[in-house]
């Protein structure tokens, strides 16, 4: 089997604190695969969620990839592999502190992604860039789009975005800040499918260990234009169950 590509830090952030180890912006596997990738129509990246190791940042590139050509997506899908596994995350009691650890690591590698994005484009200017984030992946999104936002020739970088059990509060899209950096960088459209049903959302929102999540009862306020959202209802939090939802890409 080919392997699945994917932009990696593992091992640049403490999974115990979150504390930076490397400061290197990201490496690639297979580097030399990537060369194909350049002048590519389209490009989608899959980043995962908390309590993922390298073998589940692969498996969720595989759920992505079978289900986006099924749906007639012929393109590229590729990963982006992050320290989410932090230490203890599969323990009730040391839940709030592992997400924390976790959050702190999803918002670092906004830079990370960010850098890979730019680069990429530089080589392959006509590439659309599509991101998929599930559950914390989405907070890697955000803090991408975060940024990118800094510098003006990124507007427009990102064609889509598209969260799954989006982990995020949910005024973002609503959010003077946040709304005018996705209006400035996502070229097209962001996607928020979410679920009043999802339970693990629920139980965080309900313990405070995350603010009213986008994921689970959708957007409040006025959202930008650019914004949608989709009400699913998967069998439980996991990506598997939120892709199965997915109807139509892009």
């Amino acid at each position: 089997m080919r392997p699945i590509l994917r932009i990696s830090t593992r091992g640049y952030y403490d999974l115990s604190n979150g504390k930076t180890l490397k400061t290197n912006p990201y490496f690639l596997y297979p580097k030399k695969d990537f060369k194909k990738l350049i002048n590519s129509k389209d490009l989608t990246i899959m980043i995962h969620g908390l309590r993922n190791d390298r073998a589940g940042a692969v498996a969720k590139v595989l759920l992505a990839k079978n289900r986006l050509h099924k749906l007639g997506y012929a393109n590229h899908v590729i990963g982006f592999s992050y320290d989410s596994n932090t230490k203890g995350a599969h323990l009730i009691k040391n839940a709030k502190h592992a997400l924390g650890v976790g959050q702190t690591i999803a918002k670092k590698n906004g830079r990370n992604l960010g850098l890979f994005i730019q680069d990429f484009k530089e080589s392959s200017p006509n590439t659309k860039i599509r991101l998929m984030g599930h559950s914390l992946g989405s907070q890697v999104i955000l803090s991408t789009l975060e940024y990118l936002s800094k510098k003006k020739q990124n507007i427009g970088l990102i064609e889509s975005i598209y969260f799954f059990g989006a982990s995020i509060a949910e005024d973002i899209p609503s959010s003077k800040k946040y709304g005018k950096i996705i209006q400035t960088i996502v070229n097209k459209k962001i996607i928020n499918y979410y679920a009043p049903s999802d339970e693990v959302l629920r139980w965080a929102d309900d313990k405070k260990y995350v603010k009213t999540p986008l994921g689970l009862n959708g957007a409040t306020g006025k959202s930008i234009n650019k914004y949608c959202q989709k009400l699913v209802k998967p069998k439980n939090h996991r990506f598997a169950s939120y892709v199965a939802m997915l109807n139509s890409f892009p």
